[in-house]
């Protein structure tokens, strides 16, 4: 099963190393990885997307709790939480496919970032299984470049990480 595990942790060198580690140690794969500092510059807020059953992810945020750069850590899977994901696409835009990418584009919701006489930059921004259509609904050839940052999460409500 997916999981978006969310911690707060000490914004010090080598924490993302430590986190990553823990990971790789034990044999479990990350799918994203997003993180950034907080409103507090001392802390960092890290959205990790992993897989695995209710005992894998139990086991993955006791261990995350024992390092000492983690102040806090949550599983959003666990309640209602918002989740969304920036993608920026470069996509072929001269003759035909100009009107084309232009609509799906509107369709999908997207912006278009950056126009040039061949290409279109698209971003995107929502759930992954939106980023995942739009790409499907495209046809191949006119994707040049694909980046996406991965999942960021918050829960819903009065569900707070705070220290």
């Amino acid at each position: 099963m997916r999981h978006i595990i969310s911690l707060l942790m000490e914004n010090e060198a080598g924490a993302l190393s430590r986190v990553a580690g823990l990971f790789s140690a034990r044999g479990y794969n990350i799918e994203s990885l997003t993180v950034a500092p907080t409103e507090d510059a001392t802390l960092s807020r890290m959205t990790i997307v992993t897989r695995g059953s209710d005992e894998v992810i139990e086991q993955i945020t006791k261990q995350l709790n024992k390092l000492i750069d983690v102040v806090k850590v949550v599983d959003l899977s666990d309640g209602e939480h918002i989740e969304r994901e920036l993608m920026l696409v470069k996509v072929r835009a001269e003759g035909e496919w100009r009107e084309e990418m232009k609509r799906m584009s509107d369709i999908f919701r997207g912006r278009i970032n950056d126009v040039t006489d061949k290409t279109y930059t698209i971003e995107m921004t929502g759930a992954g299984h939106k980023l995942d259509a739009f790409i499907g609904a495209l046809d191949k050839s006119a994707i040049l470049e694909t980046v996406r940052t991965g999942a960021s999460g918050i829960g819903r409500g009065d569900r707070i990480l705070k220290s």
